[in-house]
C-alpha cells in the first residue's frame, strides 16, 4: 500500500479539565521537530477548517474544546511534571503556546497518575507539582485517590459543566510575572492602569497584568456593555466582536506581548485574553438558573480566541483574583477595595477563587492564587493520522 494512503495511531487520552476538554499526550508519542508536532496535533484537531465545525478531528469546534496538552516528567527538581498547552486555532494553521488553560490544568495531575508518571497513594490526597512550561510557573495539584485510582465522580459542581464530579484543589504559585529575570513584572507597564488608544474605539482605561495568562482587563461600561452579556449577545454581534479584538491586540502591543495589533490577531490569539467587569447585577445564566447580585461580588465575562468564552477560564481567574488582591486596578476600583477572596458572576454561573498579595517597596507581588476545578476521563486510547503529516518513517 503506497505510504500515503496509510495512516498511524498514536497513543492519547480525551479529557475534560474544568469548562474545557482536550487531548492530552506523552511527549514521546509526538515528532520531537516543533512544525512536525504542530503538524500533526492541527491534523488531531481537525483544523485549519474553513467550516468551522472540525469535523475531520477531534476538536469541538470552540476555543474551549480545540486543545492539546503535553504532559511529561519533569527534569526540575521541584516539580514532578512539565506541563505544555496548545490552543489549536479552528480556521488557521495556528497551534498556539503562548499561555497556559487553567481549565485543562485540573486534568494535569490525573493524567499524571493514570500514565504512571508520578507516584500517588492507594487513598486520600496525591500532591502533583506542575512545571507550566508556556509561562514557567509552578501550579500544585491536590487530586483525590481511592482504592488506587483517581477519585473521577463526586459531587463537586461547577458551573458550566453539567455534571457533578470530584474536587481536585489547585494552587497557582507566583502566578504574577514579578520575578522574571527578563523583566516585565505582573503589571508589564509598571502600572497598574493605562489608556489603550484604539482606533475605532477611543481612550480605553484598562489593567494590563500578566498573572497565570497575560490579560487585559476593562470596565465594561467603557465598551458600551454591561458584563451580563450572554453568548449569543457578544458572538453573534460581528462589529462588536471586532471592537473588543482592537483593544486586545492594542493591549497586546503595550504589554509586549506582540510588535502590532495586526501580529496579535494573527500569530498571538491565545494571549492575552481580555475581560471585563461590572459592578454585581442579577442576570440569567447560560443554564437558565438566576445568578443573584447578592451572591457575587462583581460581573465578569472573558473573550477567548475572539468570542465570548461560555464560563471563565481558569487563567482568567487567576488573573482577577490577583487583580483584586491589589489596589487601583480596574478589578480593585469596581470592588470598592482589594479583596483576598471574591465571588464573580460569569455567563455559565458563579466562581469562588482567592489570592494572596503583598507589596515588596513600590511593586505588588501575588504569592498564590486557589480556585477548585474537576476532571474526567472521556476516552483513553489512540487517535489516527495520516502517515504522511507524522512522517515516513512510522508505520
Amino acid at each position: 500500500m503506497n505510504a500515503s494512503g496509510r495512516q498511524i495511531q498514536i497513543p492519547a487520552l480525551y479529557m475534560r479539565g474544568g469548562t474545557s476538554k482536550g487531548v492530552f499526550f506523552l511527549p514521546d508519542d509526538l515528532p520531537a521537530d516543533p512544525a512536525r508536532r504542530d503538524a500533526v496535533l492541527l491534523r488531531i484537531a481537525g483544523s485549519p477548517d474553513p467550516y468551522g465545525k472540525q469535523i475531520d478531528g477531534m476538536g469541538g469546534a470552540t476555543s474551549s474544546t480545540s486543545k492539546v496538552v503535553i504532559v511529561g516528567k519533569s527534569t526540575r527538581e521541584d516539580c514532578d511534571v512539565d506541563y505544555w498547552f496548545g490552543q489549536v486555532a479552528i480556521g488557521q494553521a495556528l497551534v498556539d503556546w503562548s499561555g497556559n488553560c487553567g481549565n485543562l490544568t485540573a486534568a494535569v495531575g490525573p493524567f499524571a497518575i493514570h500514565r504512571g508518571l508520578v507516584d500517588a497513594p492507594a487513598d486520600g490526597i496525591a500532591t502533583v507539582r506542575i512545571w507550566q512550561a508556556n509561562i514557567r510557573r509552578r501550579i500544585i495539584a491536590q487530586v483525590p485517590m481511592r482504592d488506587g485510582q483517581v477519585q473521577e465522580l463526586g459531587d463537586f459542581e461547577l458551573d458550566g459543566v453539567t455534571f457533578p464530579a470530584a474536587e481536585i484543589a489547585l494552587t497557582f504559585l507566583d502566578p504574577g510575572a514579578a520575578g522574571d529575570a527578563d523583566g516585565g513584572g505582573m503589571f508589564p507597564t509598571g502600572r497598574t492602569l493605562d489608556i489603550l488608544d484604539v482606533p475605532g474605539v477611543g481612550r480605553i482605561e484598562a489593567t494590563l497584568i500578566d498573572a497565570g495568562n497575560p490579560t487585559v482587563l476593562v470596565d465594561a461600561s467603557a465598551l458600551g456593555l454591561t458584563g451580563t452579556e450572554t453568548q449569543a449577545r457578544i458572538n453573534g454581534d460581528a462589529a462588536l466582536l471586532a471592537r473588543l479584538e482592537a483593544v486586545r491586540a492594542h493591549g497586546a502591543v503595550a504589554m509586549g506581548a506582540a510588535r502590532t495589533p495586526e501580529e496579535a490577531t494573527t500569530t498571538r490569539q491565545h494571549t492575552p485574553k481580555l475581560a471585563f467587569f461590572a459592578p454585581p447585577a442579577t442576570y440569567v445564566a447560560s443554564s437558565g438558573a438566576t445568578v443573584e447580585a447578592a451572591r457575587i461580588d462583581i460581573v465578569a465575562r472573558i473573550m477567548s480566541m475572539g468570542q465570548l468564552h461560555h464560563a471563565m477560564t481558569g487563567t482568567g481567574a487567576v488573573a482577577i483574583a490577583a487583580a483584586a488582591a491589589v489596589p487601583d486596578t480596574i478589578v480593585s476600583r469596581l470592588l470598592g477595595g482589594t479583596r483576598d477572596g471574591l465571588a464573580f458572576g460569569h455567563a455559565s454561573g458563579r466562581l469562588r477563587v482567592g489570592a494572596q498579595a503583598r507589596q515588596r517597596g513600590a511593586h505588588w507581588e501575588v504569592t498564590k492564587v486557589t480556585l477548585s476545578r474537576s476532571a474526567r476521563r472521556l476516552m483513553d486510547g489512540a487517535v489516527f493520522v495520516p502517515q504522511g503529516v507524522f512522517g515516513g518513517d512510522q508505520g
